[in-house]
């Protein structure tokens, strides 16, 4: 009689990995032509510049004044930094989002949201050309391409007279995105962290909120589909006791 073979269960197919992608709202809609947002030596200046707002900060978070102050900017720029800001955080990541347009200055920014979003200012540099036609000279519509010196001084008249075909296609600038983050996340991360006490500037440590910070610009999941939480993909963070030490950096 033969003998009965127990049926093995049926192995549960892999799950599909993680993909990790820029948020496209910062580099898109987040790049605002005011020069004075673009530093020279920028993780130093940003460096000092936190500092400055930390010692401003109420629970952490910054009104237009203080930005204006800190910055040496108008106001009125202030004022479109923190707009801008509430339009292209995470949706369900900060009370700024959600306030009305009348109470976000109430509300303010978070100072490590707004120093990243200070950051990223240097993605895309708007450099004068010169040009034949001086209207076309005064007709410049800040473009957010990734490629400097193309199509940095086109308005949307101009970009329909150009030839679609030789534009740089959405996953051209989403893997420049990617790439302008991987080359800079050394010193992004250096802004998010903080020194050790006792060690000097040069022990540095990020917790858990401070890393989360790094939603503002990157996420894990697939488009359409609802993102994972980067301390569940971070192995250090994932499951993690709030009051655990925070990672060295």
């Amino acid at each position: 009689m033969a003998e009965e073979t127990e049926a093995s269960p049926a192995t549960p197919p892999p799950k599909d990995p993680l993909r990790l992608r820029t948020r496209r709202e910062p580099f898109e809609y987040g790049l605002l032509p005011i020069p004075k947002l673009i530093f020279s030596d920028c993780s130093a200046t940003l460096a000092s510049l936190k500092e400055k707002l930390l010692q401003r900060a109420s629970s952490l978070r910054v009104d237009s004044s203080a930005i204006a102050d800190s910055l040496q900017i108008s106001i009125e720029h202030a004022r479109l930094v923190l707009d801008t800001l509430a339009s292209i955080l995470p949706s369900d990541s900060d009370p700024l989002v959600c306030e009305k347009p009348d109470e976000v200055e109430s509300v303010g920014v978070n100072v490590f949201d707004l120093i990243l979003f200070l950051y990223i200012q240097t993605y895309k540099k708007l450099l004068p050309r010169t040009h034949k036609d001086s209207a076309a000279v005064t007709d410049v519509w800040p473009s957010t391409s990734a490629f400097d010196g193309y199509l940095s001084a086109l308005s949307p008249l101009q970009l329909v007279r150009s030839n679609s075909r030789k534009f740089p296609s959405q996953s051209d600038e989403e893997s420049h995105q990617l790439s302008y983050l991987q080359k800079h996340l050394a010193n992004i991360l250096s802004l998010l962290a903080e020194p050790v006490e006792g060690e000097g500037d040069e022990s540095l440590v990020l917790s858990m909120e401070r890393f989360e910070h790094l939603g503002f610009l990157i996420q894990f999941g697939e488009k359409g589909s609802e993102t994972v939480p980067l301390r569940q993909i971070a192995p250090f963070f994932a499951n993690s006791d709030p009051d655990m030490p925070a990672a060295a950096v």
